[in-house]
């Protein structure tokens, strides 16, 4: 066995297009996705209900779990507490048993300027010990996902995001591999052999979040998928582009990525 699925993050626009192009699994965005506003405005809180067009389905992996417009770093704790407590059971509701949420939110994440390095992993360790509390009662798990600098101003590699879960203690959290960020960030691929233990989702993609095999690509995906497989990660793999806004045009890259990994896959066994 090399992975036990390949999947699409995917709004609800692509949904359909994923699974006609045979994806294993679809990774639905949540915020102001799959989980709407009811107020159409800036509220948190209990301001959020399941979009009907989730309804009835199961889902492994979620991805985008806060609003950028959430400041999770200076919001009041009460605030995050609620969103989470307001979003979380929505993704329990269409979740298979244990699914799993990146936590990425670059912009809702990032620390605001003047804010101290070390005062920002505090306020973050705290935000991210409420999802993984909430998240556990509603049967859910966190992965933490190192982002590009591009992105926000905190947790830029996969290395460092290991090192935060350490000296903070937070505990019951892995972390994301996210080949682009990885690539943005000059990172190491022997990191996913010296933390494969740590790693517990993987999103892939070509060079600037291609599609597998796009002109202007590489291989280097190949190689990142060898090296997790190398440091014994095993599970699901999803595939995070940016597709042809064309259905039709997007179902085709999907398609054909989809085959890409599975042969790559099928050589990892």
């Amino acid at each position: 066995m090399s992975f036990t699925g390949f999947g699409v993050v995917a709004g609800a626009a692509l949904t359909e297009a994923v699974r006609r192009a045979g994806a294993d699994h679809v990774e639905p965005t949540i915020a102001d996705n799959l989980a709407i506003r009811t107020n159409g405005g800036g509220g948190h809180g209990g301001g959020w209900v399941l979009d009907d067009g989730y309804a009835g389905d199961r889902f492994p992996s979620f991805a985008i779990l806060v609003p950028g417009d959430l400041p999770l770093l200076t919001a009041d704790p009460d605030a995050v507490r609620d969103y989470f407590e307001a979003v979380l059971p929505i993704v329990h509701s269409v979740a298979e048993p244990g699914a799993k949420i990146v936590f990425g939110s670059g912009t809702a994440r990032t620390a605001p300027d003047g804010m101290p390095a070390a005062e920002a992993h505090r306020r973050f360790a705290e935000v991210l010990r409420t999802a993984r509390d909430t998240a556990a009662a509603n049967g859910l798990r966190i992965a933490l996902e190192p982002l590009s600098r591009s992105e926000t101003n905190v947790l830029h590699s996969v290395a460092e995001a290991v090192r935060f879960l350490d000296d903070t203690a937070v505990d019951g959290v892995d972390v994301v591999a996210d080949l682009f960020h990885i690539r943005n960030e000059g990172e190491s691929l022997d990191v996913l052999r010296e933390h494969g233990a740590r790693i517990g989702h993987v999103h892939v993609s070509d060079r600037d979040r291609r599609p597998l095999g796009a002109e202007g690509g590489d291989d280097v995906w190949r190689d990142f998928l060898a090296a997790a497989h190398d440091g014994g990660y095993r599970g699901s793999v999803s595939l995070e582009c940016n597709w042809s806004p064309t259905p039709d045009a997007a179902e085709a890259e999907i398609r054909r990525s989809l085959d890409l990994l599975r042969r790559s896959g099928a050589e990892l066994v």
